[in-house]
């Protein structure tokens, strides 16, 4: 922190963007750019989909980020401050019911759900510095959104949450595509998710899936975008069947819905 704060001293303002909190601000900088540094250090600055005279570089922001991000781009020793402001975005509030045992778990599930979460966690900080997608990312299925990211969520009336990706109705059965070609590195059934699929796309993004009935592929298997990675289903903590979209960038949890968005509008 002592470091960037002393690089932020010396540094001139140079632009700032908007970014809700709970999305991942997507930024084009010049291909002269030499580092791009944020609090926790240096942010891997990645070849440009289209452009090769510009990098981008991706910047997860927390759903319960408050205070603007600055962020210190250095070229040819010149650095000049970057600023994201963080906007709160209108999340809505909702009440689920679900099976007791998925709010208040029992004693003997509980090493279960810190080793998942464990597990999880490990996946989502591993930054494989293959890119395996060269195209926009995709919905993995066309149907009504039931529940948006973010909303606020109360659980029987006691457990307090955000939901952290996107759900789509889907009859148990439904299939379930890939948003782009990645890599399975997680396909199991989980406590609270459910049949769960998780795909490296590389460079620190993930894509989940989760309350699937069917897992077909296997751990290692590398997908097509389009290709199928599951059947909807009703498992883990829910409601009724559904299938829960999301994405991890940098290990946190964002809008799949604006990331797709963003990473399509590269292409344009």
């Amino acid at each position: 922190m002592k470091i960037l704060m002393h690089i932020l001293l010396c540094a001139v303002f140079s632009y700032g963007y908007e970014v809700v909190n709970g999305t991942a601000a997507v930024l084009e900088v010049d291909a002269s750019t030499q580092k791009l540094l944020k609090e926790s250090g240096p942010l891997p600055l990645l070849a440009h989909p289209k452009d090769p005279n510009k990098r981008i570089a991706f910047v997860a922001v927390p759903y319960r980020q408050s205070e603007d991000i600055d962020l210190v781009r250095i070229v040819n020793e010149k650095k000049e401050l970057v600023r994201l402001h963080v906007r709160q975005g209108d999340y809505k509030k909702e009440t689920l019911s679900v099976d007791p045992a998925h709010v208040s778990p029992p004693k003997e599930a509980l090493p279960r759900i810190q080793a998942e979460r464990e597990e999880a966690m490990a996946l989502y900080g591993t930054f494989t510095p293959t890119r395996y997608w060269n195209a926009p990312f995709e919905f993995p299925m066309q149907s009504v959104i039931t529940s948006d990211f973010g909303n606020a969520r109360v659980f029987n009336d006691t457990l307090k949450s955000y939901h952290s990706g996107t759900d789509f109705r889907a009859a148990v059965g439904t299939p379930i595509v890939a948003t782009n070609e990645g890599v399975v590195v997680l396909a199991k059934e989980r406590y609270y998710a459910g049949g769960s699929v998780i795909l490296d796309h590389g460079e620190g993004v993930y894509s989940v899936y989760y309350h699937l009935s069917s897992l077909p592929h296997p751990v290692g298997a590398r997908v097509k975008k389009g290709e199928v990675v599951g059947l909807s289903g009703a498992s883990g903590r829910v409601t009724g069947p559904h299938l829960h979209f999301g994405f991890m960038v940098q290990g946190v949890p964002i809008d799949p819905l604006d990331f797709i968005a963003k990473v399509k509008a590269l292409f344009e």
